[in-house]
């Protein structure tokens, strides 16, 4: 019988890597046609792998929290089939079993006695082919565990060691303390289960492990608020046209697209007009250039059920109509909550948007998501008591207002852009017909 080979598919441009979470299937199990066998995660989201083929699994590769390579072969399945296809690889089954066995275990000695142990002293694991690279090259434990890892957990991947030894360090002899210091700056790092203050336990307290995904959350926060110089500025909008207009329409809305109009899609597209107006806000900062997006790809944070927050992406915001905006919205929205966003789901994002009037809150100070240089937070939307100009004078009436809140890096968008451009988001929703259709 054939067999075929089940890959690490690829999960967005910019994804080279994931976690095995949790296999589905046990060596044994007969195997449908796109039935999920393996669940996988990288620092982006949470997916599973299906399979391509229908058959027996007979060979798992990779044990659970092992870090993969996109293009790598984690699992084979025998195929009920004979036939031999483009998408089958034949497997040749080893002959002399003890033979080869004898041979690894000559080999397996030979390397362990040159290459570094997987867990370091410190407790930092390292890959196989991480510790290959670090023998192959002289590369020390000393030396490795200095490396600043990217991966998982600040794990130090094939890129990471690569780029050290590309960075021009000396790889024919150990580099002395005192010249390390002097031939490499020190990276400073952020230890975020580490308060400045050691906490103290008692008997009545409960510890809490953090998920993998609050660990990465907190991370790229902190890291944000490290890379970026974050500015506010507040504006209140009158939107009770708005309001009347959605209570007006929204049960023939729902009648005539099976969907439920929000607020949500009114601001969106809203953000993405004056994204159009004000282009030098969708932009993106490497180093000391700036890079100025052509796509305007909308970032929505979305609650998830566990607490945690992600962020999916409404790709090409602009080209999008009332209708077309609200099922992307919703779309997502009801994909985060099941938790079967897809890793094309929450790449590309250009600048986001977040709700924080969902839970109550007037405004709020959000962080931007690198490597954007602003964020939006809606605040709730409420009936207060305002002061409505008229030509026959000015009187006392009750509206619908709420605040948006934005938070940009003033290392590239100054108050002036950063003010005109929530400005224009005011003025457009102020504008709203309330006999519009849609």
């Amino acid at each position: 019988m054939a067999k075929f080979e089940v890959k690490l598919p690829k999960m967005g441009e910019s994804v080279a890597e994931a976690t095995i979470t949790s296999w589905l299937k046990s060596v044994g199990d007969s195997i449908e046609l796109d039935e999920a066998i393996v669940e996988i995660a990288t620092d982006k989201v949470d997916s599973e792998v299906p399979s391509e083929v229908e058959g027996t699994l007979v060979e798992i590769l990779f044990e659970v929290d092992a870090v993969v390579n996109v293009g790598d072969t984690i699992a084979i399945i025998e195929t009920l089939s004979d036939d031999d296809s483009t998408e089958e690889v034949e497997v040749v089954e080893q002959e002399n079993t003890e033979a080869v066995e004898i041979i690894e275990s000559e080999m397996n000695e030979v390397i362990e006695s040159k290459t570094i142990s997987k867990v370091s002293s410190s407790g930092k694991f390292y890959s196989p082919l991480v510790r290959n690279i670090a023998t192959t090259e002289g590369v020390s434990m000393e030396e490795l565990e200095s490396i600043v890892g990217t991966g998982k957990d600040e794990r130090v991947t094939k890129n990471d060691i690569l780029a050290y030894i590309e960075s021009g360090r000396n790889i024919q002899a150990p580099i002395k303390e005192k010249e390390k210091e002097v031939a490499a700056p020190k990276v400073v790092k952020t230890e975020i289960s580490k308060p400045v203050t050691p906490v103290s336990v008692n008997g009545e307290d409960e510890i809490i492990e953090m998920s993998r995904m609050g660990k990465l959350i907190a991370h790229h926060m902190v890291e944000s608020v490290q890379t970026s110089a974050h500015v506010q500025s507040f504006i209140e909008v009158d939107v009770t046209n708005i309001v009347k207009w959605r209570e007006k329409v929204k049960d023939q809305f729902f009648a005539r697209e099976g969907e439920k109009i929000t607020y949500t899609p009114i601001f969106m597209q809203a953000v993405a007009k004056a994204i159009k107006d004000f282009p030098m806000i969708n932009i993106a900062v490497d180093g000391d250039k700036i890079i100025k997006k052509k796509a305007i790809n909308l970032g929505m944070a979305a609650a998830l059920p566990d607490g945690n927050l992600i962020v999916p992406v409404i790709k090409n915001a602009d080209q999008l109509n009332l209708v077309g905006m609200t099922k992307s919205v919703n779309g997502l929205a009801v994909r985060a909550r099941a938790g079967k966003l897809s890793p094309d789901d929450i790449q590309g994002g250009t600048y986001t948007v977040t709700n924080v009037g969902g839970f109550g809150s007037v405004f709020g100070t959000p962080i931007i998501n690198q490597p954007q240089v602003a964020i939006l937070a809606l605040g709730a939307v409420r009936k207060v008591p305002a002061v409505i100009e008229t030509p026959e004078g000015d009187f006392i009436g009750i509206r619908h207002k709420m605040f948006i809140s934005h938070s940009y890096d003033h290392r590239v968008v100054n108050g002036a852009l950063g003010g005109m451009f929530i400005k224009a988001i005011k003025e457009s929703l102020e504008a709203w017909d309330i006999n519009a259709s849609f």
